[in-house]
């Protein structure tokens, strides 16, 4: 007997019937997927920190709010950012206003700029520390606290997972991670 795999969905998004909802396209187009661009795994880093304590669903609701105020996302001029940027992102209803969460992003982007130098890319200084420490979890977090602000277990984890650094982005049942496993 064959088994029906009808898109079934991963457990937070199987009961959503809208195909434009936020969650839904965020599942289904990028959730899990590998980013080769630097700037928007700056851009992921962002959201994931500034999901803390919010609900993902807020965080995608801003997205174009958080794109436009940090510039696309643009590793080298958030660097730059000075005590009046602060103040800016500080008075901006589009992203989350959340002074340690500004000021991490300023300093993270000074980070990726030092890893950028000294790997040639972001992504480049991933996958090396993929290749060593693969599914280790807490040493992923050891090595983020090393070189990044306002990380935690759970921020590192999702970020990891959302570009598919660590496994499970998907359950199992999931069609979107069958279609993964497919291509």
């Amino acid at each position: 007997m064959e088994k029906d795999f009808t898109h079934p969905y991963c457990n937070y998004v199987s009961k959503i019937t809208d195909k434009n909802d936020v969650d839904k396209i965020y599942h289904d187009n990028h959730y899990g997927v590998r980013i080769a661009d630097d700037n928007e795994l700056f851009g992921r880093l962002i959201m994931e920190i500034n999901q803390a304590g919010l609900s993902w669903r807020t965080i995608l609701n801003k997205e174009r709010g958080f794109r436009k105020a940090y510039q696309d996302f643009d590793i080298k001029k958030v660097a730059k950012y000075k005590e009046k940027d602060f103040f800016r992102l500080m008075n901006n209803v589009g992203i989350i206003r959340n002074k340690l969460k500004i000021n991490a992003a300023i300093y993270n982007a000074q980070s990726i700029l030092k890893l950028q130098k000294e790997f040639g890319g972001f992504i480049n200084w991933l996958d090396v520390q993929g290749k060593v420490l693969k599914e280790d979890r807490g040493e992923w977090l050891k090595i983020f606290k090393k070189h990044f602000k306002f990380v935690g277990g759970e921020i590192v984890g999702e970020f990891l997972m959302s570009i598919n650094m660590l496994k499970n982005s998907h359950d199992l049942r999931c069609y979107v991670h069958k279609m993964k496993k497919r291509g």
